[in-house]
C-alpha cells in the first residue's frame, strides 16, 4: 500500500518567484503534474491544494488568474481562495492617508488545512511549496502533535534563502517548471472551451 501524500501550494508566493525569472510562459504551470514529480515511488498523490486570491480590481490580472484556476481545476487541483482587503496607510513624506490592497486568509487557510489534515490522518507526507516563514508555527504544531507525519518543504525558484526558517529540502528549478506546463486549452464534456492559455503566457 502506497503512502498517501497531499501537496499544499502557496499560490502568490510561487507566482512572484516565477515572475522574477522573467519567463512568463512558466506561469502556466501544471501544479498537479509538478506535485507528481515531487513524490517518491512508494507514495500516492491523493490531493493538490492551491491557495490564492483574486485581484478583482485589476481586470487583466483577474482574467488571466481565472483562466489559470479553471485549467488547474480541469487537471484535478483543488482551489482554496482567500481575499484581498483594503489596508489604510499613511505616507511618511506627506502625511496623507492612502489605501492599498492586502491579501488575507491565505496563510491561515494553508495552516488550518495542513494541521487539520495531519491530525485526521489524511496524509502521511505533506509537500508544502512556499518560502513564507509565517507558516512555521503550523509546521511546528503538526510535528509536535504528530511526529509520525513527514512535512517536506519545497522552496519556489530562488527562494531557498527566504525559506531558510522552514528548513526547505528542495528548490524548484525553472527547468522542472518548464517540464510541467499545462495544455494550451481545456474543454468540458461537450467540447466547449473552459480555459485557454492567456496570450501573455504563450511559449516563446
Amino acid at each position: 500500500m502506497k503512502i498517501p501524500t497531499i501537496t499544499y501550494i502557496d499560490g502568490f508566493n510561487l507566482y512572484h518567484s516565477i515572475d522574477e525569472l522573467g519567463r512568463p510562459e512558466l506561469k502556466w504551470l501544471n501544479l498537479w503534474s509538478l506535485a507528481e514529480s515531487l513524490i517518491r515511488k512508494n507514495e500516492e498523490l491523493v490531493e493538490v491544494n492551491y491557495f490564492s486570491a483574486y485581484a478583482t480590481w485589476l481586470p487583466d490580472a483577474y482574467r488571466r488568474h481565472r483562466q489559470y484556476t479553471k485549467a488547474l481545476q480541469a487537471v484535478g487541483v483543488q482551489l482554496v481562495l482567500g481575499q484581498f482587503k483594503d489596508k489604510h496607510l499613511k505616507c511618511r513624506k506627506c502625511g496623507r492617508m492612502y489605501v492599498t490592497k492586502e491579501e488575507k486568509e491565505t496563510d491561515v487557510n494553508i495552516a488550518l488545512r495542513l494541521v487539520t489534515d495531519g491530525l485526521l490522518d489524511r496524509y502521511e507526507r505533506a509537500i508544502l511549496i512556499t518560502a513564507d516563514t509565517d507558516l512555521k508555527p503550523a509546521i511546528d504544531t503538526i510535528r509536535h502533535h504528530r511526529p509520525d507525519k513527514d512535512i517536506f518543504v519545497v522552496s519556489p525558484p530562488k527562494g531557498m534563502k527566504r525559506a531558510r526558517g522552514l528548513d526547505p529540502k528542495y528548490e524548484i528549478t525553472p527547468g522542472r517548471i518548464a517540464n510541467h506546463l499545462l495544455e494550451d486549452s481545456y474543454f468540458d464534456k461537450s467540447g466547449n472551451v473552459i480555459s485557454e492559455r492567456p496570450i501573455e503566457y504563450a511559449s516563446s
